[in-house]
This record gives C-alpha cells, sequence and structure tokens, in this order.
C-alpha cells in the first residue's frame, strides 16, 4: 500500500523568516506598536497568528487587526522572501516516487499554495490544509485528520507527518499516524528531544528513514 507523507511547511521545506519578522514589524508599527525582538517572534512561529500576537502581548480586542495587516505586507513581500530551505526540492522530489504527498500547516492556506508553486513544488503535493480549514489547529490533531481523510487513507500505519516542532509531534500523535521531527526549523533538538525520539537533521534525513521502514 503506497505510503503517506504530510509535511509541515515553515522549519520544515521552507524559510520565510525575513517575511515573517519583516510582517510582524509593519503590524505593530501600523498601530503604533513596539516590534518585539526577533528572538521573541521566531519563538512562536508555527502557532497561528491570532496566538502569535497574543502571545507578543496584543490585546484580544486588537488581534484581528494586526492579524489583517499582517497579511496584506506578508502577501507582497512573502514571495521574494521566501527561500527552499537545503535538500528540501530533493527530499520532496524523491517523497513523490514512494508516497502520496500533503501539506499541514497553520499558515493561510490560500499564501501556501502560492508560495509552493512559486517555489516549484506546489504540483508534488495532492491536500494542502491550512489555517482557514480547520476549526482547531496543530497541535490539535483535525489538521492531519482533515488531509488524510480527504487522501481516502485505508490504513494509518502507512502515514506519517514531519514537521520542525512538538505541535507537529503532538498533532500526528493525536491523529494516529507516526510523527518525525526535524532540527531544521525553529525548535532545537533539545526541544523536540522532549515530545519524540524521532528526531533528524533535515527533512531529507527524515524522509529516508521513512522510505527504509516496510
Amino acid at each position: 500500500m503506497r505510503k503517506v507523507i504530510l509535511f509541515d511547511l515553515d522549519g520544515t521545506l521552507i524559510d520565510s523568516t525575513e517575511a515573517i519578522i519583516e510582517s510582524f514589524g509593519v503590524a505593530f508599527e501600523s498601530f503604533g506598536g513596539k516590534t518585539p525582538s526577533i528572538s521573541d517572534i521566531t519563538a512562536h512561529i508555527g502557532h497561528p497568528l491570532e496566538i502569535m500576537f497574543s502571545a507578543l502581548g496584543i490585546k484580544e480586542e486588537a488581534i484581528d487587526a494586526h492579524v489583517s495587516r499582517y497579511k496584506e505586507h506578508y502577501k507582497e513581500i512573502s514571495r521574494d522572501k521566501t527561500i527552499l530551505l537545503p535538500n528540501a526540492a530533493q527530499a520532496v522530489h524523491l517523497a513523490s516516487q514512494h508516497a502520496t504527498l500533503g501539506v499541514v500547516t497553520t499558515k493561510t492556506g490560500s499564501y501556501s499554495k502560492v508560495l509552493l508553486e512559486h517555489l516549484g513544488i506546489m504540483d508534488y503535493f495532492d491536500i494542502l490544509i491550512g489555517r482557514e480549514d480547520v476549526v482547531y489547529p496543530k497541535p490539535h490533531p483535525e489538521p492531519i485528520l482533515k488531509a488524510i481523510k480527504n487522501l481516502d487513507v485505508k490504513n494509518k500505519e502507512n502515514c506519517w507527518m514531519i514537521g520542525d516542532t512538538c505541535m507537529d509531534i503532538h498533532a500526528a500523535k493525536g491523529a494516529g499516524i507516526f510523527g518525525l521531527a526535524v532540527a531544521s526549523g525553529y525548535a532545537t533538538k533539545e526541544q523536540l528531544l522532549k515530545c519524540t525520539d524521532e528526531v533528524y537533521d533535515n527533512v531529507l534525513t527524515a524522509l529516508d528513514t521513512i522510505i527504509a521502514k516496510k
């Protein structure tokens, strides 16, 4: 039976740190706020934008406005300021020879599709689940469950999720599939080892492990 491999985006396949940092800066400055430090922002990457802004001190009644301003700017600059991580293109191409592929991200799905098309790898994926496609984002299992349902998965033992945070691992476990972590993104190996023993340097080495499994 053909495998199914789901990928996170930021820190797993792509690096859009510059675009994210700049867009947060524009959002804060647009409403007279002081932009948080880069380390404070990157510490929360992987969470939905509303949770990130809340964690960065924005009051609940102002979050929607900040998110909207962020998205306006991010949409303008993201293609020019996002790159594929090393080995990502090779990994996706290799994975497509062994599995059906999907993306499960807390980024806005429509923006994610545009980015992946721009980077030349969108055609490899049969499904993309973004923030607007679910009620509960990762670490809740809903995004993964929706992806495997849409892919008509019959056997979860053939399904894997690769991501760079414990949110990805918790979502995979909650959905009943295997989760592999990569240290190419925003969590350290030490942080990842707290939620899984399956920690790899990058997406290609994680993929090699999946392909080797019979």
